[in-house]
């Protein structure tokens, strides 16, 4: 004969009140979460200059640079 025992799913008071307590906790930790880009935060930027419109050229000649590299490092190596 088997014994058949039954088993409620439901929550006991203690898990209830655990369970509401750990949600209250999140819900206030989530609400006083400061965000990392504040004004606070934002003091390595002191002191430093925005982009200027050369950046573009550097890119230009960087870029032509390489392919002159190659160019050569292709023409060697077919003579």
């Amino acid at each position: 004969m088997a014994l058949f025992v039954r088993q409620d799913d439901e929550r006991s008071e203690l898990q209830k009140q655990v369970a509401a307590e750990l949600q209250r906790k999140v819900r206030d930790n989530s609400l006083k979460t400061e965000r990392p880009d504040g004004v606070d935060d934002s003091q390595y930027i002191k002191g430093t200059k925005n982009t200027t419109s050369l950046a573009g050229m550097w890119i230009v000649i960087l870029v032509i640079f390489i392919g002159v590299i190659i160019w050569l490092t292709v023409l060697s190596s077919t003579r």
